[in-house]
């Protein structure tokens, strides 16, 4: 059974690989139907699973925050577990089911650099086990921002990108633009990027188009906090 799990409208399909190893091409197929990726979902027990995601564009990314939240509630449905480890490659995911349909992930280590400028833009290169270019301006700037940034000849495998306004401490407005996606309403490791890079420690409401998350900064680590919602049982 294949399903479309939603993160704030950020939409992914759940797809076992019992039904097929996923081609490049079947993803960019199965995506044309609307969603913005694909969790395929490799091994999964009572508590843990191992999953590939991958972008609609047939390319695979390192790490999604809404995309763990998703695969971890996805299997608290069917085993009733409270906690699940998500591995995605080499980077774990712990995840816990909170009240209604949050989801707690301790995303783990973010690196955060120093400011440098790419073609008269000030950018913040953060890492959250996937790259991040973060902006601070009107977040609209992300229509144009988006797109020279994240093919950038300085970020030679891409970048995710975030044009990000400090509303006040504790508290930021972003827009994303998602590499091998474009623009997406809500990014959960966007959303932890926005927080890190514009401030040190502490929790940081993320105010994104789709709705909000909520990112914990302790000791260069990130706790994201937010939605995953089943949609529909797409086909069998």
């Amino acid at each position: 059974m294949t399903e479309r799990w939603t993160a704030l409208g950020n939409d992914y399909l759940v797809v076992e690989r019992r039904l097929g190893v996923l081609t490049p091409a079947q993803v960019t197929a199965l995506c044309a139907e609307g969603a913005d990726g694909i969790l395929e979902v490799v091994e999964a027990g009572r508590d843990e699973l191992d999953v590939v995601i991958w972008n609609r564009n047939g390319t695979t990314a390192e790490l999604s925050g809404n995309g763990t939240r998703i695969a971890a509630r996805w299997l608290a449905e069917r085993t009733g577990a409270k906690q699940v480890l998500v591995r995605v490659g080499a980077r774990e995911v712990r995840a816990r089911m909170l009240g209604g349909s949050d989801v707690e992930t301790e995303i783990g280590p973010v690196e955060v650099a120093a400011a440098e400028l790419v073609d008269g833009v000030e950018v913040v290169r953060v890492r959250v086990g996937n790259p991040h270019a973060v902006v601070e301006d009107d977040p609209a700037e992300v229509v144009r921002i988006g797109p020279l940034l994240v093919t950038h000849r300085s970020f030679p495998g891409g970048t995710n990108v975030e044009v990000v306004r400090l509303d006040r401490p504790g508290e930021v407005t972003a827009r994303v633009w998602e590499r091998g996606v474009g623009e997406t309403p809500a990014s959960g490791t966007g959303a932890v990027a926005a927080a890190a890079a514009t401030h040190d420690d502490g929790d940081v409401v993320v105010h994104l188009p789709g709705g909000d998350l909520h990112v914990r900064l302790a000791r260069g680590k990130a706790v994201l906090i937010g939605p995953a919602e089943r949609v529909e049982s797409v086909h069998s």
